[in-house]
């Protein structure tokens, strides 16, 4: 089981990624709204992965995504994001994220890349 972190502006996708994440037998650490809050939660949890919205508030998904780099090199981060961000993702690549996933995204593609990046939960 994996420790993940959520960080995402819109309610109804914090809730939708962590009932998914849930769901796989993964451990939601920390929902944050935005880019200051995720980089503490990031401090106080040191989740295994983070999933995260470019768009946020106070300080977007780039900027947090290099604070947390700064902070942890090794950090797993994915970016979950709408379309139109062709720059930024490519930016959130150069930066260190590990992916990028489109919104809205399937169960199956969240799946395939959080296991990609931490052990899937060994079922007893």
């Amino acid at each position: 089981m994996a420790r993940i972190m959520i960080c995402d502006d819109a309610a109804f996708m914090l809730k939708s990624l962590s009932l998914s994440v849930s769901k796989m037998g993964h451990e939601v650490v920390a929902e944050t709204e935005d880019g200051q809050d995720a980089v503490k939660a990031y401090i106080k949890e040191k989740p295994d992965l983070v999933l995260m919205d470019i768009s946020m508030p106070v300080k977007d998904g780039i900027e947090t995504l290099k604070e947390i780099m700064k902070i942890d090199p090794d950090a797993k981060v994915i970016i979950v994001s709408g379309m139109g961000y062709q720059e930024k993702v490519i930016q959130a690549v150069k930066e260190g994220a590990k992916e990028f996933l489109v919104k809205p995204v399937t169960y199956p593609d969240l799946e395939r890349c959080i296991n990609k990046y931490v052990p899937a939960p060994e079922y007893v």
